[in-house]
């Protein structure tokens, strides 16, 4: 499935060259190597490459929920939450950087290219096929999420344009989601059967640039109508709910929205490894992780502060289709057209497939493995968007249950690993309770988002 821009998560297929989306479909599950392997292409990144990954590896369709997010926890609870995350993200990054490099008796310095590389080096098989699961239901939930916002944003241009031709107070209709899903999927289907189309670097730079416009968008309109309205909206408490059980859940949401926006675990070790040996990758991973972090949440801040103040109790889930804004309309059409456009990512599948056998059609050799997977594939996350149409429970649930799986718990252990921590002293206990917390804010966000997929479902 394809994911538009920056929530795309590109751990690229090219090593030396990580994609610039947030595509984890698009990984390379290499082996880990040898410095004594010579690679083709030499690793030149600097602080300032790394950074220019990371924020476009971050900065994506997570961030048109972040206003949504904070009406929930109000103007206390919002922020906090939003430097917490930050907080732990910068942990985890920490501990993922110091994994880049291990050292081995037989084979001497060994690079973990990839993120399961790292997990199978240092926590065996058996967690590697665990982090399989995690990582194959976050790629899965992504082009879900893809085909929920793609879906709702080309609605919204329909709506935009009619609000813009006939008045903010017409009864503007451009149908249901579930006829412009079948439209993306469609799409999709002829989109993913053009060979290497995930390698063009071309496509990755549209994506990005595509994914910083439609966020800074919502940002300047958020502003400009704090401007327009004379008057900052919202409550300390955020938005009030007919009962607390309500409330509690409402706030779970937010939480697993915002744990969706923030992390790039995934993409760290393929961005490390594309730095140049001196000064060491990792002290300059670290450096670069810190400040992307640090302008990243400057960044949602902004964007989720600013539209609540806009909007206060009637902020929507999407910034930019729940219609917050109406004009200028040509450039809402033109921030929802960059949410549209997607790059697909089986490369992963293709290289499962070893080589599937292919079929003459006329003049032509037609992959059958390629053509069925992936039809299949758009098929099913189509399938699942139509009968869960709910943007922010469906982003909540899948950023809290990945979240401290994949952010957590394997970057956790094997920093202890790597480092042979012994058990129980106050530097074991320091980092399992940090594991801890983040699970328990974790299954409290996944209970709630898990609430508001199925109950918005039942009713």
């Amino acid at each position: 499935m394809g994911l538009g821009g920056g929530d795309g998560e590109a751990e690229a297929e090219r090593q030396s060259q990580p994609l610039l989306g947030k595509l984890p479909a698009e990984k390379s599950y290499s082996c880990s190597s040898s410095d004594s392997e010579e690679r083709t292409v030499k690793r030149t990144g600097t602080i300032w490459t790394a950074m220019a990954h990371i924020l476009t590896a971050v900065i994506g369709s997570g961030v048109l929920s972040l206003a949504w997010s904070v009406a929930q926890l109000g103007w206390v609870g919002g922020p906090v939450a939003m430097v917490f995350f930050a907080g732990v993200t910068a942990v985890q990054s920490s501990l993922i950087a110091d994994c880049y490099i291990s050292h081995d008796p037989e084979r001497g310095v060994v690079r973990n290219r990839s993120y399961v590389d790292a997990v199978r080096l240092y926590l065996g098989e058996k967690s590697q096929l665990f982090c399989g699961f995690f990582l194959n239901f976050s790629l899965f939930g992504t082009g879900v999420v893809y085909t929920l916002t793609s879906a709702t944003s080309m609605r919204a241009i329909q709506k935009a344009n009619c609000y813009h031709r006939e008045g903010h107070d017409a009864p503007c209709s451009a149908g249901g989601d579930g006829y412009y899903m079948l439209l993306f999927g469609l799409a999709q289907v002829v989109l993913s059967q053009i060979p290497d189309f995930h390698n063009m670097a071309g496509l990755s730079v549209f994506a990005a640039a595509m994914s910083f416009f439609y966020s800074f968008v919502g940002v300047g309109l958020g502003v400009a109508k704090v401007i327009t309205n004379g008057v900052i909206k919202g409550v300390i408490g955020g938005i009030p709910m007919v009962s607390t059980t309500q409330k509690v859940w409402r706030v779970s949401q937010a939480l697993g929205d915002i744990a969706f926006a923030y992390p790039f675990s995934l993409v760290l070790l393929e961005i490390e490894d594309t730095l140049r040996s001196t000064p060491p990758e990792t002290e300059t991973m670290k450096k670069a992780t810190r400040w992307s972090i640090l302008i990243t949440t400057f960044f949602y801040l902004c964007c989720g502060c600013f539209g609540y103040a806009a909007f206060g109790d009637a902020t929507p889930g999407n910034l930019l289709t729940g219609f917050g804004f109406y004009e200028p309309y040509w450039l809402i059409d033109l921030a929802n057209l960059c949410i549209v456009y997607t790059q697909p990512v089986f490369a992963f599948a293709d290289r499962l497939s070893g080589g599937a056998a292919a079929v003459e059609v006329g003049a032509r050799r037609v992959n059958v493995f390629r053509l069925c997977f992936r039809t299949a594939y758009v098929a099913a996350t189509t399938a699942l968007a139509v009968w869960f149409p709910y943007f922010n429970q469906v982003v909540g649930l899948l950023g809290a249950f990945t979240f401290w799986p994949l952010g957590i718990h394997f970057p956790v252990e094997m920093y202890l690993v790597k480092n042979k921590v012994t058990p129980w002293t106050k530097h074991w206990l320091a980092i399992k309770s940090f594991s801890v917390v983040c699970l328990l804010i974790c299954a409290f966000a996944s209970v709630g988002s898990a609430v508001g997929v199925f109950g918005s479902e039942a009713s």
